[in-house]
């Protein structure tokens, strides 16, 4: 997602959040209504985000939260023709019950995908949600590279290549990728442990570029029915060639980009600060405002 049009949905949040007073009569609760936020999350029909907002009430439920904290029924009055009014159905809702809607959402939709990480993030500072998205952005790519090792793993197994073949595939295609440079020697570059991945320490573009040779030697093994080690290895490296090529072309050169934070780490750390949401949102005040 690039930088405008982070600000861009930041502005339409931003736009609709409002605040009440809460129970102790001095806190502000951050709230946004179910209306506004159906328009900007990209929903056309109320009835379908009304679905998405039952499914976000069940998490909430499931978590042990109450609901209560963070979903409020409420009635608007709407105007209509010539002067008269209409009581409409709508819901107050916390910053985690907001999150929780974005997380039933379809991420593939560019407006659930940023309202996840802005409404994970207990400020409104748009580098902190620019290094969620960021920070997600990475996970999704290493977990996609994941997947496709695994398919390739499958692939060269039904085609007669044990796990000491793939070791070599996999090592083979590294070396084309990284112009020379085999995975150990990326890792002493990068200062990594030899009982590592390489990819938990790579940058997501360099993560996004393993990722793409990787589907690609999948789909010509299986298209072209590949067996055998050697015929499956010159197709794996001739497809890292290939990125290779496309990324200097570019002036970028994947054994000089520099490592960037574990894996596991940026995991945990995301999954803490999803954790501890809830516990940190102001709950709604038990009286009506």
């Amino acid at each position: 997602m690039d930088r405008q049009s982070i600000i861009t949905y930041k502005e339409s949040f931003d736009t609709i959040a409002t605040y009440i007073t809460g129970d102790d009569g001095n806190e502000q609760v951050e709230v946004w209504f179910a209306r506004d936020l159906q328009s900007v999350l990209g929903y056309t029909r109320w009835e379908n985000f009304q679905t998405a907002i039952g499914r976000a009430v069940d998490s909430c439920k499931s978590l042990n939260v109450s609901v209560d904290d963070h979903f409020r029924e409420v009635t608007k009055m709407i105007s209509l023709a010539k002067g008269a009014q209409r009581e409409i159905q709508d819901y107050m809702l916390t910053r985690y019950a907001c999150y929780l809607i974005a997380q039933n959402g379809d991420p593939k939709k560019p407006e659930i995908a940023f309202a996840q990480s802005y409404f994970a993030v207990q400020t409104r500072k748009l580098e902190i949600i620019e290094e969620r998205l960021n920070d997600l952005a990475r996970l999704e790519t290493r977990d996609r590279l994941r997947s496709s090792e695994k398919q390739l793993s499958r692939n060269i197994f039904e085609r007669g290549v044990d796990d000491r073949g793939y070791a070599r595939i996999r090592s083979k295609g590294d070396t084309a990728l990284f112009g020379g440079h085999t995975t150990e020697d990326m890792k002493q570059r990068l200062g990594i442990k030899s009982t590592r991945p390489l990819a938990d320490f790579l940058p997501t573009l360099t993560i996004a570029a393993k990722n793409l040779a990787t589907e690609m030697t999948n789909y010509n093994v299986e298209q072209k029915d590949l067996r055998g080690e050697p015929s499956i290895t010159r197709e794996h490296v001739q497809n890292n060639v290939s990125v290779r090529d496309m990324l200097t072309q570019r002036g970028i050169r994947p054994e000089n980009l520099p490592a960037a934070e574990d894996i596991k780490k940026l995991e945990r750390r995301v999954a803490s600060a999803d954790k501890k949401l809830e516990k940190v949102t102001p709950k709604l005040p038990k009286n009506e405002p």
